[in-house]
């Protein structure tokens, strides 16, 4: 068994190397700084077409990495989180995908791998909710997100985001997919949130989110939190480019007042359920159509490592 010091310095790197232009390099460039630092030649796991990161992150935690590295975009993140939630083992992230919606609202490094790595290995643990979902695949594994999910409109948008646009223009080339769905047939929708009355409407979308920002920094959902132990949910019917406009005015005044276009809850437990199949989503990645999505959040489940100076939300662990 390796001594104590090696173990407590070992970490393994989850990386899709889809999202890498140089995957050997990279891996070099980061071995040396983790050794440099004092850390033991980190595992490399890559990801597959197949699995996404799951498999790679129990292989982690069976070889008892004391830190794991997320190398990607928000999909490979939720991968690694949905294996690493209650596990007591933090997650650094090196952001290269498209939106990099989870690394933004922590404030961590986007576009430089050297600099996420420093903070993953010198920054400090800071615990985060994470909302469960009910299983999604034939294992029965139950499906974990941190930054946002879906029923109806915002899941199609990115179900029909051209794949060569998208890895040309990035997070634009969704607005080309949404401009299609701009006007469209809404739902009927019951929303359940914890042991309340169900909230009836008619939508194009439920959205339910631990964060706040989306790209461009369009706050959809002003008073999440990703430490305070709630889900935020917004019910949104927009029918026309006028209603459209009119929520995005909404949303960017942070007006508060009532309005049956655009409306914002919160809770532990949120249960959607719809009037007919829906596209649904979860941190960008497309799950089965169905008709309901239940999520629960699981407080505090998650480390995550963030920059020291950000002292008024680290919970001030030991960064090794």
């Amino acid at each position: 068994m390796p001594p104590e010091d090696d173990r407590r310095r070992r970490a393994a790197v989850v990386v899709n190397p889809t999202k890498v232009k140089d995957p050997a390099a990279l891996r070099d460039s980061l071995t040396l700084a983790m050794t440099d630092a004092g850390w033991s030649t980190p595992l490399w796991l890559e990801t597959t077409a197949v699995d996404p990161g799951y498999g790679m992150t129990r292989q982690a935690l069976d070889d008892g990495a004391r830190l794991v590295l997320a190398c990607g975009g928000d999909g490979t993140v939720r991968a690694v989180l949905t294996m690493l939630a209650g596990s007591g083992i933090p997650l650094g992230v090196i952001p290269v995908g498209t939106g990099n919606l989870f690394a933004r609202n922590l404030g961590l490094p986007l576009g430089d791998p050297q600099a996420a790595l420093s903070v993953a290995l010198t920054g400090t643990d800071r615990a985060i909710d994470v909302a469960r979902i009910e299983a999604t695949t034939p294992t029965g594994r139950q499906e974990r997100f941190a930054v946002m999910a879906g029923l109806g409109f915002d899941a199609a948008m990115m179900r029909d985001a051209p794949k060569k646009l998208k890895a040309r223009m990035g997070w634009a080339a969704y607005l080309v997919s949404a401009s299609k769905h701009l006007r469209g047939s809404s739902m009927r929708v019951q929303v359940r949130i914890d042991h309340g009355e169900p909230i009836r409407a008619r939508a194009r979308t439920v959205v339910i989110g631990n964060v706040t920002t989306l790209p461009g920094g369009l706050q959809l959902l002003p008073d999440a939190r990703p430490d305070d132990g709630i889900l935020d949910v917004a019910i949104i019917a927009g029918h026309s480019l006028t209603d459209w406009v009119r929520i995005l005015t909404r949303v960017l005044t942070h007006r508060s007042d009532v309005d049956a276009r655009y409306s914002t809850h919160q809770g532990k437990t949120i249960q959607i359920t719809a009037s007919s199949p829906q596209p649904r989503e979860i941190d960008g990645d497309l799950i089965a159509e169905g008709n309901q999505l239940t999520v629960e959040v699981e407080a505090a489940a998650l480390l995550v490592r963030v920059p020291t100076h950000d002292n008024d939300t680290t919970s001030g662990q030991d960064p090794r």
